[in-house]
């Protein structure tokens, strides 16, 4: 099971982030290239069934990058306490 944000480590969390960052800006770009890709296909051969696939992984960007909030915001309380 995975652990909540509090019951983490500093060093835990600060690990979590470093992997998440990076995965999360790597899946933006090729979210973004995904997109980009799509809107010239549209204009070339019409729209299809696989033009959708960069809308359906949207929601995963969008829960990675509020987790990054998270892991923010839990570093920066545990810093206002010490």
């Amino acid at each position: 099971m995975k652990k909540k944000f509090n019951e983490m480590t500093s060093e835990e969390l600060i690990k979590t982030q470093k992997s998440l960052k990076t995965v999360t800006y790597l899946f933006g770009v090729i979210l973004l290239l995904l997109f980009g890709l799509n809107i010239f296909l549209i204009a070339n051969k019409g729209f299809s069934a696989s033009n959708v696939i960069p809308i359906a992984l949207l929601p995963i960007f969008i829960l990675n990058m509020n987790t990054l909030k998270e892991i923010k915001k839990e570093l920066e309380s545990r810093e206002q306490q010490s």
